[in-house]
């Protein structure tokens, strides 16, 4: 928010050239490229924007008539309530490894913040209907990832990308979600809660206007976004025709390392991360294997999380795990006290623990990270 009260005037007219129907950010690009800036831009009639090689006269005509209709004012006015932060590629906040790829956004939108550790960021994707095994492994491989400094980056949707979130959260660590719409609402409604925990721990972010809603041609766009925040994605369950497919095709036209968890044979989500693996991508099974598929980066980050490590031992020596007594936050103790040897629903722990939904959540993951708790079909949990 403190570049826009720095300088309005300069990102509205960022902004009104981006909420311009028929001007996308490929468009966007070469028009800037060939003319020069965003005053040239706005400036310039249908036929020095019919000039430009690829508009023609026809599109041209179009461009500048939708420019016309803009409320840039609405648009601003809507991005402050919300306390939402426009950047444009230009600012010095805008992520740098986004910048790289071939079609990277001319302004996001983002509530939360950014930070420059986000540079050391791994993207979680997969399956809407997913299996419980994939949830598992997906939040199983956030939460160490977060928890050796690198920030888990998805879409917010069902299934893996809700499990990847909610890992990272669950170890403190950030996440940033990638919205199909704009950011006026969280889609889907559901993950309300948990998008209210993401941008206390990173950020949600989108390129769409803040009232754009979800549609299924956007879901595909805000894909390469996902990969492009990253330095390596990795694919945990899809179907022939998931979209997170289209993900992994798009980290690799960007040179970015591409990763699968292998499933059972016989499952239909594992279609997905075994072609990836037939077809040489890295196949995962811990966080190692994703460090060293990293190579340098993860390499660093390996040493990091040795580190952080060596010191918890260090803190409450000696090894919990040798002796069983394994630290439990505030939270994961009421999750524990409201469970029993037999299967307790989702539901009832809420009720019964005084803890908001997202707080439960996050507990009962990390629990099962700790191998204190199991989750069985239906939302229910029990004791180990």
């Amino acid at each position: 928010m403190e570049q826009q009260r720095k300088n309005p005037d300069e990102l509205k007219k960022w902004l009104h050239l981006h909420l311009t129907g028929g001007l996308g950010s490929k468009t966007f690009t070469q028009l800037r490229q060939a003319l020069g800036s965003v005053d040239a831009i706005l400036a310039a009639g249908p036929g020095r924007l019919a000039s430009v090689p690829g508009i023609g006269h026809k599109k041209a005509e179009m461009i500048a008539k939708n420019r016309d209709q803009v409320d840039v004012e609405a648009e601003w006015n809507l991005a402050e309530k919300l306390g939402v932060t426009i950047l444009t590629i230009e600012c010095q906040g805008y992520p740098a490894l986004l910048k790289q790829i071939d079609d990277p956004p001319q302004v996001l939108y983002v509530l939360g913040e950014l930070a420059r550790a986000d540079q050391l960021a791994v993207a979680v994707v997969g399956s809407r209907n997913c299996s419980q095994y994939g949830q598992e492994q997906a939040a199983r491989l956030s939460h160490m990832l977060a928890a050796a400094g690198v920030t888990i980056v998805s879409g917010l949707a069902r299934g893996i990308d809700t499990a990847a979130h909610r890992g990272a959260i669950a170890a403190d660590g950030r996440t940033i979600a990638v919205q199909g719409c704009g950011l006026e609402k969280i889609y889907p409604p559901e993950n309300e809660d948990l998008a209210q925990r993401i941008i206390r721990s990173g950020a949600i972010v989108s390129e769409f206007p803040l009232r754009y809603e979800p549609l299924p041609t956007t879901f595909p766009a805000r894909n390469r976004i996902i990969s492009g925040l990253s330095l390596g994605t990795i694919l945990v369950e899809a179907r022939p025709r998931s979209g997170a497919l289209i993900t992994t095709r798009l980290a690799l036209e960007q040179n970015r390392e591409v990763m699968a968890v292998p499933g059972r044979v016989d499952a239909p989500g594992s279609f997905g991360p075994h072609q990836l693996i037939k077809d040489g991508a890295k196949l995962v099974e811990n966080v190692a294997d994703i460090l060293d598929a990293l190579g340098i980066v993860g390499g660093l980050l390996k040493d990091h999380a040795g580190e952080v490590s060596a010191a918890e031992e260090r803190q409450h020596e000696p090894s919990l795990f040798e002796t069983g007594q394994i630290p439990l936050t505030r939270q994961e103790s009421a999750v524990l006290g409201c469970l029993a040897e037999h299967p307790v629903h989702i539901d009832e722990i809420m009720a019964a623990s005084d803890l908001s939904p997202g707080q439960v959540n996050a507990a009962v993951i990390s629990l099962q990270l700790k191998s204190v708790v199991k989750q069985l079909p239906g939302s229910y949990y029990q004791k180990r």
